[in-house]
C-alpha cells in the first residue's frame, strides 16, 4: 500500500480526487492511503437530514456520497482515506470496516486509552469516567441512551464503488471542539465528542497520523 501523506488540504478538491483515483484505477493500480487534515468543514452523509445540522455559521457544508450523517472535520484531526480494492484484497466490506475499527483502537492502545464499540453506531468511542480503564464496555442501564458515559473519538464513513474504497475515518486529536456542538454528530443529538488533548493524551497530530497510518497498512 502507497501511503501519501498530504498535510492540510480543502475538503472537495480531496474528495473529488478520491472519486477521481477510484473511477480511473485498474485491477493493477497499487493500494493507496491517503492521510491529511481539513480546514474545519461539514460534511453530510446520503443518509443526512437537513435537520442534524444545527446552525453552521460560516463553517461550510459539503454534501458527499459517503454513509452516515453529517460530521465535522478540522485541524488536529487525522484523517485516514483508504483507497482499496476489496475483490483483491479478498474481504468484505463488513470485515474491512472491522478493520479500520480495529486500526483506531490500536491506535488508541498505543497512547494508553480504551477504544470501544457500539453496536449500530459506526465509530469509536471512549468511556468519559476513565478512558484507560481496560474494563469492556458493556453498555448503559438505559437502552434508550446507548451513549451515556461515552464520548466519540473517531467517525467512520465509507463509500464502495465497484468493490473500491475511499472515505475513511476520522481520528480527533487535538481539536477545536466547538463545532461538533452545532450539529447532531453522526445523527445523534447530544452525543459527547472528545479528542485526545480532552481526554488527557498529550500526543502531536503527526504522531497519532503515524501510528494510524501503520495500523491501516499492516491491516489492508
Amino acid at each position: 500500500m502507497d501511503v501519501r501523506f498530504l498535510g492540510q488540504v480543502d475538503y472537495l478538491p480531496t474528495y473529488e480526487a478520491m472519486q477521481t483515483f477510484t473511477a480511473g484505477r485498474t485491477a493493477e493500480t497499487p493500494n493507496e492511503l491517503w492521510i491529511c487534515e481539513h480546514p474545519p468543514v461539514f460534511t453530510q452523509g446520503l443518509a443526512g437530514q437537513a435537520g442534524h445540522l444545527l446552525m453552521p455559521g460560516d463553517i461550510p457544508v459539503v454534501q458527499t456520497n459517503r454513509g452516515g450523517q453529517v460530521t465535522f472535520h478540522g485541524p488536529g484531526q487525522v484523517m485516514a482515506y483508504p483507497l482499496v480494492d476489496l475483490q483483491r484484497a479478498g474481504y468484505y466490506v463488513k470485515e474491512y470496516v472491522y478493520k479500520l475499527e480495529e486500526s483506531v483502537i490500536q491506535t488508541l492502545a498505543h497512547f494508553g486509552v480504551t477504544g470501544h464499540r457500539v453496536a449500530g453506531a459506526p465509530g469509536i468511542y471512549v468511556r468519559l469516567d476513565d478512558p484507560f480503564s481496560h474494563a469492556a464496555w458493556v453498555g448503559p442501564a438505559l437502552p434508550n441512551d446507548p451513549f451515556k458515559g461515552l464520548g466519540k473519538i473517531s467517525a467512520l464513513g465509507i463509500k464502495v464503488s465497484r468493490h473500491r474504497t475511499y472515505h475513511g475515518a476520522a481520528l480527533n486529536v487535538a481539536m477545536d471542539l466547538e463545532p461538533f456542538n452545532r450539529i447532531n454528530p453522526c445523527g445523534y443529538a447530544g452525543l459527547k465528542t472528545v479528542d485526545l488533548s480532552t481526554i488527557g493524551v498529550d500526543a502531536s497530530w503527526h504522531e497519532a497520523a503515524q501510528v494510524l497510518a501503520g495500523q491501516l497498512t499492516a491491516r489492508l
